[in-house]
This record gives structure tokens, sequence and C-alpha cells, in this order.
């Protein structure tokens, strides 16, 4: 096997797989890449047994051959070699020692150590239930708007990853972690055959935001029984699912919620930002108080310290209180995008509906907090 190309052509499709090797693996195969040459086509591969990510990218002077390269070293190799750099990656067969990988560029020589292709694991064939295309703009910002409200390991380890919901030409994704909850959708050129809805873990999640760049391309996205996948001409991604139940999301969404206040989204979240320094650091509790034509923040600890804040408001609500967890407020408006915002509330004890002014396509409910 042999293949020669550019260092910043190399780096790009190194640095999309190499993420998804773990540090610490059960198998010695699982710390280094797949590397697979047929005709001018190089493909990496790297997997942790739930993710794989394949990367393809074109070479020259390339001899057809497979085998596996410690990931990590790799990637540091060409990371650290000078810019514009030619890079050959070659075998040699050892007979005492298996086969050895040599790297060089310009004066530089690796020579690194490789197992056999044939241990390197795959995963299973992607039985596609369901086959939809989606923009890659569009899925890169339903995961952006959603996945910061995921669980962090709870016992409720459906909850601990994404959903995304597939619905009548929308498709649309939702977190939440009991306490708040983000949604967003987008509309789909073609209509969906059956309605599914599949888990995607927080890894999962997290590879295929650090992957996906925007822009026009189309992206295809498989759902099987046990495997999401997402082809883009350069990329393949996989990922296992979830095994588990989902809750009822729509019956968390607040309906009746007809106290509206609309407010300057940066004014409100600068605000928060102020009054959540002087917040108690367990609980991070702010207290919103509603009144025509103004928002009242008041945060206190039990230092006696307090923070008072004041946000013009476009409201007829008045008298309305409601304490809630500053840090989740704040998330919500970071993941919108509109100059205005809707807060829709009903009453102190009910959970509030965060949205866009112009739009409804991506929601945040976030619970009230006692104080």
């Amino acid at each position: 096997m042999r293949f020669s190309l550019q260092r910043e052509a190399f780096l790009k499709p190194l640095a999309q797989v190499v993420n998804v090797v773990e540090r610490r693996q059960t198998l010695p195969v699982l710390a280094n890449l797949l590397v697979v040459v047929d005709g001018d086509q190089l493909s990496l591969t790297g997997t942790d047994l739930e993710v794989e990510m394949v990367a393809r990218c074109a070479v020259d002077q390339a001899e057809d051959g497979e085998t596996t390269i410690p990931a990590r070293k790799l990637f540091d190799i060409v990371r650290a070699l000078p810019d514009g750099s030619k890079v050959t990656v070659s075998q040699q067969a050892d007979g005492q020692q298996g086969d050895k990988i040599t790297v060089q560029a310009g004066r530089s020589r690796f020579t690194l150590a490789s197992l056999p292709a044939n241990d390197f694991p795959s995963i299973d064939e992607v039985e596609a239930n369901e086959r939809v295309n989606v923009p890659e703009a569009a899925l890169k910002e339903l995961i952006e708007r959603t996945a910061f409200a995921m669980a962090q390991q709870d016992v409720r380890y459906y909850l601990n990853g994404l959903l995304f919901d597939l619905g009548e030409a929308r498709l649309r994704c939702v977190a939440t972690d009991g306490h708040r909850l983000a949604l967003c959708e987008t509309a789909l050129e073609d209509d969906v055959q059956t309605k599914r809805q599949i888990i995607v873990p927080r890894k999962g999640v997290t590879e295929l935001q650090r992957l996906l760049e925007g822009g026009e391309r189309t992206l295809e996205l498989e759902m099987g029984r046990n495997h999401i996948r997402v082809k883009r001409d350069d990329v393949t991604f996989t990922s296992k699912l979830i095994d588990g139940r989902f809750p009822d999301y729509e019956a968390v969404i607040p309906i009746g919620a007809d106290r509206e206040v609309r407010v300057d989204r940066e004014s409100l979240r600068a605000a928060l930002q102020r009054a959540a320094i002087l917040s108690n650091e367990k609980y991070r509790g702010v207290r919103l108080e509603v009144s025509p034509g103004l928002v009242k923040i008041n945060a206190h600890n039990p230092e006696q310290e307090e923070a008072q804040e004041e946000v013009e408001a476009d409201t007829k609500v008045d008298g309305l209180a409601v304490g809630f967890n500053v840090n989740y407020l704040q998330d919500a408006l970071t993941a919108l995008r509109d100059e205005t915002i809707v807060i829709a509330l009903r009453d102190a004890n009910s959970s509030a509906l965060v949205r866009e002014s112009s739009s409804e396509k991506s929601r945040h409910v976030v619970m009230p907090l006692r104080l």
C-alpha cells in the first residue's frame, strides 16, 4: 500500500475521524484508523463501536492496499509537518515485527507500527427503513439549537441523547434534561412515508455537530432499526441509537400560556448575565417580575447580596413573578436568532415558553423554580 497527497488535504479527513477514536480502548485495534487505498481514493475509518466515521479524499501515486495505523500518532505527525508539505505513506512487510508504516515528508521520516486490517471491527450494515434528504445547513442549525439541552449521565438513559422526530414533510430535533426542553424543526422537500422517532446518543450528536459545515450541500439521512447514517460526498457518519422511548415532549409544551412578554433578546441576555453573578451558586435562581412595559430581574445569594436589573419590554402583563434557573434561560436565548423574542407565561407555577417573535420553528420550555 502506498499513497501521496498534500499535508492540508490529508489533515482535513484525519481531523474528522480522529475525534471518534477513544483514548482508552478495550481492543488495541480501536486506537487505530482503518486506511484503505482503492484506485486514487483514500478512505480513513475510525470507530469506538458506537460511532463510526469514514472520510474519503483523492490521492496520487497510489498503490492499492489496506492496513490500520495508530490514529492519534498519525494525526499529530501530519499536523506538526510544515504547511505545503507533500506527505507519502507507504507500507513495508516485515516478517518478524508485523508490517511497518512509513510516513515521509521532505526530510522528515517516521516509522509506525500497524495492525492487520482484518482485525478492524465494522459497524453492521444499516438496513434503512427511512431515507430523507436534508440540507446540511438545516441539519447543522437543528442540532446547534437543541443539543445543549440534552441530559448528562441521567439515569433516564433515553434523555442522554437527541431525538430525531420524522413527521410529514418535516424533521424535528428535541432535547430535554427534565428541567428544560429545546425543540427546532425544518421542512423537508419530500413527504415522509412513515413517521419515525429515534434517539442519537450524546457522542454521536457531538461528532455530527463537529462534522457539519453548513452550506448548500444536501445530506442523505438513513434511519435503520439500530443505527442512523448520514452521508455526504466526502464523509459517511454512522451511530448506534439509544434503545428507549423518548417522553411525550408535545405534552410538555405549555398550552394556554397567553401572557406574552416581548423583549429585546440581547438586552435581556446581558441583564441576566449580570444578575447571575450574585445568584445562589447552587440553585442559580433569578426572579422575573413582569409589569406593563417592564421586566425586573432580581437575584440574591446566602451572603445577603442582591442584584436588580430592569429591561424594557412590550407587555401588558401585570403583577406576575416567576423564578427560573438563570443558566437555562441564558441557553435558550443564545439558541434563538431574532432580535426580539417572546416569553409566554401562564402563572408563577407554570413553565415558560421562549420563542422568536417571527416564527415558531424553534421553541424552548423552561421549568419554573421556587424561590
